[in-house]
């Protein structure tokens, strides 16, 4: 079965399903939506002031710097956390009708990229705020969330189908998460690695996309030819992965959910 006739008919049921996350994330909540805008400020704010002080990168810019790899990474770590248990949580829906089960984590990466439109607006606000002019180089900025979106997407399907069958890849991906963090030149210069862990970061492709979209929103130059690969290899090669091994697997799901 082609991908977009597993899809058919589907949209309507995404499109609830988003509303749905997002009535929840925000319930209760008397600032709502605005905390998407206010979260990566404050973390900004805070980390920005700790790092730029206490360990004295020469960053020019450095909380926008910070906001533009952080924001990014977290389309990433959000969409692949929630996606991880959309089968299990989705169980009762699944035992009841018949459904394309692929929507589930599918569902959880829209969401996640909902919430980094949202977020942009920090993005923006910070620029306005150090006076970054805009530039002709920003019109590729949805060709990065382009490469993201469907690296996650392949994570997502591949942890959810796993996650269905293994509960400890439920602990085990916050602290794999943790340490990628750490891994990608989020809040630190890579020029401060060493020569032997800087050849190491180059696998990382959260390393490759932070600093793409830190060429073109930071520094005016978009990647060329080689790098646009490099992102684009990444993130096929890991949604085609995620898409077989869910694919392979989601027929037994019922059995363990």
């Amino acid at each position: 079965m082609k991908l977009q006739e597993r899809f058919k008919g589907s949209g309507y049921l995404l499109f609830n399903l988003v509303s749905k996350d997002f009535k929840l994330k925000y319930r209760r909540s008397v600032l709502g939506v605005l905390w998407s805008v206010l979260n990566p400020l404050l973390t900004m704010i805070v980390l920005s002031a700790v790092f730029s002080q206490l360990f004295r990168f020469d960053i020019e810019y450095y909380p926008l710097y910070f906001i533009l790899g952080q924001t990014l990474f977290n389309l990433m770590s959000e969409g692949t956390g929630d996606a991880m248990r959309s089968i299990i949580d989705s169980a009762p829906l699944i035992k009841k009708i018949k459904i394309q089960k692929i929507i589930f984590p599918v569902e959880k990466v829209l969401f996640a990229l909902v919430n980094y439109a949202f977020s942009l607006i920090a993005v923006v606000m910070v620029m306005v705020f150090y006076q970054v002019p805009p530039s002709p180089d920003m019109l590729f900025l949805p060709i990065i969330i382009i490469y993201v979106a469907l690296f996650s997407l392949g994570l997502s399907m591949l942890l959810s189908a796993l996650a269905t069958f293994f509960h400890d890849v439920l602990h085990l991906w916050s602290v794999l998460l943790t340490l990628w963090t750490y891994c990608t030149p989020i809040f630190y210069p890579a020029s401060v690695l060493p020569d032997w862990m800087f050849q190491i970061i180059q696998f990382n492709p959260m390393y490759h996309y932070v600093e793409y979209i830190r060429g073109i929103m930071l520094y005016g130059s978009v990647p060329g030819l080689m790098e646009n690969m490099i992102c684009l290899g990444m993130a096929l090669i890991t949604f085609f992965v995620g898409l077989l091994v869910f694919r392979k697997l989601e027929s037994k799901f019922i059995l363990y959910i």
